[in-house]
């Protein structure tokens, strides 16, 4: 399993935010500028790609920080 640094990272690729970002495991979502559909979708996609885990809108909705996110690895 990655670790969260590497999850990080992944996520700031899959999201493709126009301008860059910091952002630690404790970053909220909505927080973002540009977390949109559009980066939810890239995430989505990362998660397949990735990880090959299957996630869908509702796993994101539920999820608050990168934290919350990184937990559906598990």
């Amino acid at each position: 399993m990655s670790t969260i640094a590497q999850f990080i990272e992944n996520f700031l690729v899959a999201v493709d935010f126009q301008n860059p970002v910091d952002v630690t495991p404790e970053t909220e979502l909505r927080s973002l500028p540009e977390w949109d559909s559009l980066a939810a979708l890239g995430v989505i996609v990362m998660f397949d790609v990735d990880y090959g885990k299957t996630i869908v809108g509702d796993d994101l909705k539920n999820c608050e920080t990168l934290t919350d996110l990184y937990k559906l690895l598990g």
